[in-house]
């Protein structure tokens, strides 16, 4: 016992030191695929929601550009104030995605007006108000500068210090600027379409990613413009209180998104490990990005650690029961072998020892007593066999006795039947040939017999010899050769249907001319099938035959019907028909339903065999219960 539990300890110890190890290192891969993968998840998340918020931006700034281009020509054509007071009324109250429209001209286009004229309209709720400003030195303006300098459209963001617009958080402003050429090509004003910060706030920050991450919008020179942090805007820029070396990450964020990037990467902001995806949008010098706080974005992976270690001790405490059982499966083989011995030695050779595949003392102590129960059970097995085989042939030889005795008695019957079959007709024969001669001989006894008794005798005479040849054909045609030769038979006869079913009638009337027989027809007379006349004759006729001889006698009919491809003959009788319990039974050789009754169990055999033969067959129509009902198929 001492030393079953030391080897029981030293495996339990051996499978902790390999199977701890592995355990761990599998759980710190899973740890850290997690991880991974859940930040992949997370860029590809906060990117769909970037680039679905970058559309709707683009949506709403290229609205705006359209609404001004598609304006622009009318200053051009209608330089008058009144015109360009119009066309900026025009511009607000057809498209309400522009909050405002001013159109400012060149120092002394308008004499009347001295040096400045700017129009300009104003969205305000649902009312829409258009004015001529009050004269200020716009021409120093981004809004009018910058087209003008560039001579083509663009986007410019600014600080109306006014805030003469009152729409706007601050004045903050976005305006799409275009410069104005006369007909001669000289510069004569710059229409502008202002969009309010607060508006693009509210589109841009429509849907986010995650509960608390938000967007950020910088200009050119990184300036906020678009910020949670409203002191921010238009005061700051994303490189103000950067620390080069403790926040190098922000600042290679704003270069990033300066220099028109696009990407994702991760960053500390306010003391915050954050995940930043950011693009630019086109043809404005803008850059847009989404700050995904990891706090957010690891969520589910924090979750997921308080997981982890609930499995660790889990599957420590499983490790160790583990341990414990294969230790306790390791020296199981020893009791086993020792309770198979115990049942070896009391006479039970029925125990099996299964080889081991263990290499260790106990596999081959397993196996060496495999081994010797293997020998034991051959030898003892092989006087077994050999008992069994003597009984097996005892068995055989019984079997094949009453076989043969079973054959003796069936050969002694049919032998009986068949000499009673043939004796009855035979005496009759011979009776009235006795009759016949002894009358020929003594002229008084001729005297006596009258016309009709000499033509009774010969009929009688005549129907039995008919009745033995028939016995003698069908022996024939059950014999090996019968079957040769039907099966050797050509069945290239054009047989007409209505004279064949006629031709069986008139056999059966040779032998009952008493018996009527109705026939009903389908067919033409001119019908034919190309068979085996006689052997389809004597299927019918053998049908027929049976009918007449157990059948009331009184209503037995034959149908030729035709079906598809094949032609039915049926006959049907009233009687008491065949019971279900003979049905199986009733087609086998030399089988008769009622051991009293004439014939050899030929019949119906017989005229199953024929109509197969002929690629037909022979049934009783089970449904018919008023006597039988026999069908034969033929096919054409």
């Amino acid at each position: 016992m001492i030393s079953t539990r030391s080897f029981s300890s030293k495996l339990s110890f051996s499978i902790l030191l390999l199977a701890i190890p592995i355990f761990v290192l599998a759980l710190g891969v899973l740890f850290y695929q997690s991880r991974r993968i859940i930040r992949e998840e997370a860029v590809g998340h906060a990117n769909g929601v970037l680039d679905a918020t970058m559309q709707r931006v683009c949506l709403q700034l290229q609205t705006i550009e359209t609404a001004t281009d598609v304006n622009s020509w009318l200053i051009q054509t209608y330089l008058q104030p009144d015109s360009l007071q119009h066309i900026s009324h025009r511009v607000v109250s057809l498209n309400p995605h522009v909050d405002g429209c001013s159109i400012s001209t060149e120092p002394e286009v308008f004499p009347e007006y001295g040096r400045y004229f700017s129009t300009y309209t104003v969205r305000e709720g649902d009312s829409i108000t258009s004015v001529i400003e009050k004269q200020y030195e716009y021409f120093t303006k981004i809004w009018y500068r910058l087209p003008r300098e560039l001579g083509k459209p663009c986007w410019v963001d600014f600080y109306d210090e006014a805030d003469s617009l009152e729409l706007t958080l601050d004045g903050m402003i976005a305006s799409y600027c275009k410069p104005i050429y006369d007909t001669d090509g000289r510069f004569v004003a710059v229409i502008s379409s202002d969009l309010s910060l607060i508006r693009l706030s509210k589109i841009i920050t429509a849907y986010r990613p995650y509960p608390n991450s938000y967007f950020m919008m910088i200009d050119k020179e990184g300036r906020y413009f678009i910020h949670p942090d409203p002191t921010r805007l238009f005061n700051q820029t994303i490189f103000d209180g950067a620390n080069p070396r403790r926040q190098a990450d922000v600042i290679a964020l704003g270069h990033e998104m300066v220099a028109g990037n696009k990407g994702s990467m991760a960053a500390v902001i306010e003391g915050k490990s954050c995940l930043v995806c950011y693009q630019p949008i086109s043809d404005t010098g803008w850059s847009l990005a989404v700050v995904c706080p990891d706090s957010d974005v690891l969520y589910a992976y924090h979750r997921l650690t308080y997981v982890v270690l609930s499995l660790l001790i889990f599957g420590l405490f499983i490790i160790i029961l583990l341990c414990n059982r294969v230790a306790a499966h390791a020296i199981r083989p020893l009791n086993q072998l020792l309770e198979k011995t115990q049942c070896i030695t009391s006479g039970n050779m029925d125990v099996n020892i299964p080889r081991s595949k263990r290499t260790d003392a106990v596999g081959r102590l397993q196996n060496s007593f495999s081994t010797m129960l293997d020998a034991l059970k051959y030898h003892i097995g092989s006087v077994n066999q050999t008992a069994e085989q003597a009984r097996r042939r005892n068995e055989e030889l019984k079997e094949v006795t009453q076989l043969a005795e079973k054959s003796n008695r069936q050969k002694d019957e049919f032998i009986r039947n068949v000499t009673h079959q043939i004796r009855t007709p035979l005496n009759i024969i011979i009776g009235f040939a006795q009759v016949l001669r002894d009358t020929s001989d003594t002229p008084l006894l001729h005297s006596h017999a009258s016309d009709e008794e000499i033509k009774s005798i010969t009929e009688t005479m005549n129907y039995n010899a008919k009745l033995l040849s028939r016995i003698v054909m069908m022996l024939f045609d059950s014999s090996d050769t019968g079957l040769t030769e039907e099966m050797h038979s050509h069945k290239q006869d054009m047989v007409s249907c209505n004279q064949v079913a006629k031709e069986a009638i008139g056999f059966n009337n040779m032998y009952n001319p008493h018996i009527k027989i109705n026939f009903h027809t389908e067919v033409d007379d001119s019908f034919c099938i190309q068979t085996n006349h006689l052997y389809l004759m004597r299927s019918l006729r053998e049908i027929i035959y049976n009918s007449s001889k157990y059948s009331d006698r009184e209503n037995i009919s034959i149908f030729v019907k035709r079906l598809d491809h094949k032609v039915r003959f049926i006959v049907q009788d009233t009687g008491k028909g065949i019971d279900a319990s003979e049905r199986e039974r009733m087609f086998k050789f030399f089988t008769k339903i009622d051991d009293l009754s004439e014939g050899l169990g030929l019949g119906l055999p017989l005229s199953k065999r024929h109509a197969q033969n002929l690629g037909g067959d022979l049934i009783l129509d089970e449904s018919y219960h008023d006597g039988c009902r026999f069908i034969v198929e033929i096919p054409f």
